[in-house]
């Protein structure tokens, strides 16, 4: 037996219960995709991105990669952002973290992974500059968890600074970009205070919300 037929058999399952409910939605499927939403999120296998949120197939396009980063030298990320915005014209950009993120703990434990640790340079960017945030009262795990904070707040500045989203911005399209925390052990999201819809007051606005964190 295929040492993966169990994977087979959970796709022709879960594929019976769909057109059972649904005899008409792989069809459908196949004739376009108009998703609303572009999910940016962590390549973590406990963060499925279209179940945590309630959407089928079709509803949500979706990029991920270790600790949910957008780097401007990411032709990856950069891709799947101008396709889901210049052509899927997507409404709604979701920046999502998750506490307890591996890859934000080894940046900040400096915690060699092999060639990643040139990926989580990017985090510990974030850490450098955010150092007030922490204080040696804290414990780490709550230290760890602020820095997923503070990451997600700058990958959604990360991502309206690319020049995808500013020229949308100028041509008038609507898009917004939201900066949401997910939590493993409840399974419930959070939103960390941060969207935004045009260029004006976005500094001011990212400000505001890495403030916030202080208090929560």
């Amino acid at each position: 037996m295929h040492e993966l037929e169990n994977l087979f058999a959970n796709n022709r399952n879960w594929a019976a219960q769909i057109t059972s409910r649904d005899p008409g939605f792989f069809q459908r499927l196949t004739e376009q995709q108009t998703p609303q939403y572009l999910w940016i999120g962590c390549a973590d296998s406990r963060v499925p991105a279209n179940e945590i949120i309630g959407l089928m197939p079709g509803e949500l396009f979706v990029h991920r990669n270790v600790s949910n980063l957008v780097v401007h030298t990411d032709l990856n990320c950069l891709s799947v952002l101008q396709y889901a915005v210049d052509v899927l014209h997507v409404r709604h950009i979701i920046v999502c973290g998750h506490y307890g993120c591996g890859g934000v703990e080894a940046a900040w434990s400096n915690r060699h992974v092999g060639l990643t640790d040139n990926w989580l340079r990017n985090v510990q960017d974030v850490k450098q500059r955010h150092r007030t945030q922490f204080n040696e009262s804290m414990r780490k795990d709550a230290q760890v968890d602020r820095l997923c904070e503070l990451n997600v707040l700058t990958q959604v500045i990360h991502t309206a600074e690319t020049t995808i989203v500013q020229d949308a911005w100028g041509r008038g399209q609507e898009v917004s970009i939201h900066g949401w925390i997910y939590r493993l052990e409840d399974g419930l999201l959070r939103d960390l205070g941060l969207s935004l819809k045009e260029t004006e007051g976005m500094t001011g606005r990212y400000e505001d919300a890495v403030a916030r964190l202080k208090t929560l």
